[in-house]
This record gives C-alpha cells, sequence and structure tokens, in this order.
C-alpha cells in the first residue's frame, strides 16, 4: 500500500523560505518518478517541480531559480525548498509519486502554503 505524506507548510512573510518534506511508503520507492503539484482555489492543479528516478529536474517556469526538487533515495523523501515566497504562490502542495511498472499516480493529503505580502 502506497502512502505519501507531506509535511513543512505554513504562513510565511513574501520573501521567505519554507521546506516540504514527502514521506513515502512501499517499495521500489529509488524506481518512481516524484513530484510536488499545487492547486489554490479556483486553479486547477498545476505542477510545480519533478524529479525522475535518475534525478532529473524540471520547473514550472514561474518558479525556476526559487526552488529546488530533491530526494532521498534511502530514505524514501521528497523534499521541495521553496525560497523568495511569493504571495501567489499561496496554495496546496501536494506530493506526487508515479509508480515505475504500472504509471498509476499516488498523491499525499496536501499541505496549506500561504505567503503573505
Amino acid at each position: 500500500q502506497v502512502q505519501l505524506v507531506e509535511s513543512g507548510g505554513g504562513l510565511v512573510q513574501a520573501g521567505g523560505s519554507l521546506r516540504l518534506s514527502c514521506a513515502a511508503s512501499g517499495s521500489f520507492f529509488s524506481l518512481n518518478d516524484m513530484g510536488w503539484y499545487r492547486q489554490a482555489p479556483g486553479k486547477q492543479r498545476e505542477l510545480v517541480a519533478g524529479i525522475s528516478s535518475g534525478d532529473k529536474t524540471n520547473y514550472a517556469d514561474s518558479v525556476k531559480g526559487r526552488f529546488t526538487i530533491s530526494r532521498d533515495n534511502a530514505k524514501k523523501m521528497v523534499y521541495l525548498q521553496m525560497n523568495s515566497l511569493k504571495p501567489e504562490d499561496t496554495a496546496v502542495y501536494f506530493c506526487n509519486m508515479r509508480d515505475w511498472v504500472s504509471r498509476l499516480n499516488y498523491w499525499g493529503q496536501g499541505t496549506q502554503v500561504t505567503v503573505s505580502s
């Protein structure tokens, strides 16, 4: 049974930083692609950052240079370091895992990030 549990969200002033963490369960974590998505009120869920099983990363244009995704396969953890936060980064952030065999997507429950101006 796959479970993803996010933590690290909260309230921060514009220009501040937060680090989100995602703890994963299940087997073969290192073979799965991982990602962070976000969903703001009234908007569709969007990809923020992704990291492949081979540690290749990709970012939404809106966060390039400010956010960094990383993973620790031994701990089955994925992180999102968010710097220079802006009010428009306010959203619920979700951890995502795509199974390397079935290509099914799994989601965490989400963690709220609020950036005040």
